[in-house]
């Protein structure tokens, strides 16, 4: 296999100037985290969201040490209860006057058989990943739909591709496929596009404490470049879907994957 290093960090260039962006499950590590990164080094203003609140404040407060209070808001909030996800999109237009951009990246997996899934492990997973994605796309939209906006849902390639132990996760995400392209149909006419990417493996250290090293090495395995991605890689997509040069761009699903067909 051949074993492709990690390409260099690339640096911004003001592709989010001015722009207010509201991200999901954004607490530190991962492709949230990242993100929120991204779009501070691009130029916009962030409020970031998470269940996590101890971790959610610790990056705030890295973010904001970094970048200036200014630029950086927090506020914790669990996507599976409504009135924290209305809470979250009214702060984020109350802080900053306007909301443009909208990153969905609150989600949830697990492993289990399917034949050895109970209710309860089905059900937390679709609410989070699936419902979560949908609460926050309306509370959104709501707001959006006078002023015009982006949307960028973080779906993965198991609502494409079958893997085993993730019936419920990989439910999910296709279903957060299908939102994405009845969301963008509905919200052409609003001016507001909504796309989603589609990740294979992106490494962070949670991920590394749910996921057997077995099964970490099989999923790296697949991957042409003989590695996993680095969330910041995924993040990169999400920074060109919510700027403008993406304007011809609705409905979309973006795979961010070198993972062989």
């Amino acid at each position: 296999m051949t074993n492709v290093e990690v390409p260099t960090y690339v640096p911004g260039h003001g592709l989010l100037r001015g722009r207010t962006a509201v991200i999901t499950a954004a607490a530190g590590a991962g492709i949230g985290g990242a993100t929120a990164r991204r779009f501070l080094e691009e130029g916009a203003r962030v409020l970031v969201s998470d269940a996590h609140v101890r971790r959610l404040k610790e990056y705030e407060a890295e973010l904001a040490g970094e970048f200036g209070a200014a630029s950086v808001a927090a506020l914790p909030c669990d996507v599976t209860d409504a009135s924290q996800v209305a809470a979250l999109f009214e702060t984020a237009v109350a802080e900053h006057g306007r909301l443009d951009v909208v990153v969905n990246n609150a989600g949830l997996g697990g492993t289990s058989p399917l034949v050895d899934m109970t209710d309860e492990q089905w059900s937390k997973v679709l609410d989070v990943t699936l419902n979560g994605t949908f609460r926050c796309t309306r509370a959104a939209l709501r707001r959006m739909r006078d002023t015009g906006g982006v949307i960028v849902n973080n779906a993965s390639v198991v609502g494409w591709r079958a893997q085993a132990g993730q019936a419920h996760y990989a439910a999910a995400k296709a279903g957060v496929m299908a939102l994405t392209r009845c969301a963008a149909i509905e919200a052409a006419d609003h001016g507001v596009r909504v796309n989603a990417v589609s990740p294979s493996l992106a490494m962070h250290p949670h991920l590394a404490k749910v996921t057997t090293p077995e099964l970490l090495e099989e999923l790296t395995a697949r991957e042409a470049f003989g590695r996993y991605a680095e969330p910041w890689e995924v993040a990169n997509v999400i920074v060109f879907l919510a700027s403008d040069y993406s304007s011809y761009m609705t409905g979309e699903i973006v795979s961010v994957s070198s993972q062989h067909a």
